[in-house]
């Protein structure tokens, strides 16, 4: 299961993905969950003898598969370094072996140790993608002239989509908290794009030119704007997270998309609702509390997404 859910949170390639643990922890099984998840057809084996092998993804390229365990540290090295150009996923087992990696390489850190009760504890480090500090947040929210019941919606659905994320590590799902609370807390960031002119009409004139001259730039679908700018400030992957929360856009596909897109619909304003009560708010406030076709289909999508998120209960 944690292999297979590591496919679900791949956001840049090339990418190097390190694993290490103790003879027997599960390093091969974990890689061949990880394998099945991308479409890999071949069952993945341990290379141990062939020192590497190679399969295709559906989406991601070629996953090199490198096994360390019967070298010494130098020709472990050798054989890493020559393989450091590789476009795809490179999977390195037994990476103990390899010392002093680059900490600027886009590495994603898998140790999995097993405990005296049986089960396997799997501890994941990202170093792939940049993740942007709070002060950033605060800055890029007075710099668009965020309102403040926005900022408020966003820092709500950002703790709740903190917590369904923690729950999904707590049943083994691999999961990055920070991304996701980040991802949040900007998913919003834009949502002044949208507005019409009656809302706005209570912001100062020089705000409601700051917002008319951002929108020229970035355009007017607030999920696109925002990916755009915070894309422009060195941050992609957050964008990426947050690109599908509308519900016209693409389908959510990674995890944190997903949770994202999930905790956005069960907020409203800054108050954790069941999906039925944020689709009624909807409905008021689109269609003057009637249910129509498409928002009859939204519900029923989001209850699916639900389920197939949470099958025992919805937190």
């Amino acid at each position: 299961q944690s292999g297979a859910s590591l496919a679900r949170t791949l956001y840049t390639v090339p990418l190097t993905v390190l694993l290490s643990g103790p003879l027997g922890a599960g390093k091969t099984t974990f890689l061949q969950g990880f394998g099945q998840a991308l479409g890999i057809a071949e069952h993945i084996t341990s290379p141990t003898f062939a020192l590497e092998q190679r399969y295709l993804t559906q989406a991601h390229g070629e996953l090199l598969h490198i096994d360390l365990y019967r070298l010494p540290e130098t020709a472990a090295r050798t054989l890493a370094e020559q393989s450091e150009d590789h476009a795809g996923i490179r999977c390195i087992e037994w990476s103990e072996r390899l010392e002093n990696t680059n900490p600027q390489d886009d590495l994603i850190i898998i140790h999995i140790d097993e405990r005296t009760n049986g089960t396997r504890q799997v501890t994941c480090t990202f170093r792939d993608i940049a993740l942007p500090t709070q002060q950033q947040v605060q800055t890029w929210r007075a710099h668009v002239c965020l309102p403040e019941n926005v900022a408020q919606h966003c820092d709500a659905v950002a703790a709740f989509a903190r917590q369904i994320g923690e729950h999904m590590l707590s049943k083994g799902y691999i999961v990055r908290p920070l991304a996701l609370e980040r991802a949040a807390q900007l998913h919003d960031l834009f949502r002044f794009v949208d507005f019409l002119p009656t809302t706005s009409d209570n912001a100062p004139q020089p705000t409601r030119e700051h917002w008319a001259d951002l929108k020229k730039t970035y355009g007017s679908i607030h999920e696109d704007a925002a990916a755009q700018f915070v894309t422009e400030q060195g941050f992609p992957a957050i964008g990426h997270i947050f690109r599908t929360h509308g519900m016209k856009g693409e389908d959510p596909t990674t995890i944190e998309q997903q949770l994202l897109f999930y905790a956005d619909k069960r907020v409203m304003g800054d108050t954790i609702v069941t999906l039925e009560e944020r689709f009624a708010d909807f409905r008021q406030r689109y269609s003057g509390g009637r249910d129509t076709q498409q928002s009859s289909a939204w519900l029923a999508a989001c209850k699916r997404m639900e389920q197939q998120l949470f099958p025992e209960s919805a937190p």
